[in-house]
Order: structure tokens, then C-alpha cells, then sequence
């Protein structure tokens, strides 16, 4: 192969790994409220109550 084509084959390799790591680096978690984690957890037991209902 020429030598261009390792060059543009690891240039898309660097690429995809660079965009990779700074995905990575700029993700962060989404801070819930207390109030509202419990309001989350308390509808899904109640589909969760509806579906076993339902399958029964």
C-alpha cells in the first residue's frame, strides 16, 4: 500500500479516537432533586404493579 493511505487510515483512526476521549471528558451526570428521584421511583412501582396485575 502507499504510504498515503496508512497516513489517511491512521489520521481516521486518531480521528475517531479523539472524538471518542472528548466524549468521554464533556459527559457528566444530570443532577436529579431528592423530590423528584422518589416521584420517579414511586410511578415506576406503580407500572411495575399495573403490568404484574395485568399479566395475572
Amino acid at each position: 500500500m502507499p504510504w498515503y493511505i496508512w497516513l489517511l487510515i491512521i489520521l481516521v483512526f486518531g480521528s475517531v479516537a479523539g472524538s471518542l476521549l472528548l466524549l468521554r471528558d464533556t459527559a457528566n451526570k444530570m443532577p436529579i432533586d431528592k423530590d423528584k428521584l422518589e416521584l420517579m421511583k414511586q410511578r415506576n412501582a406503580e407500572l411495575e404493579a399495573q403490568e404484574r396485575h395485568k399479566d395475572e
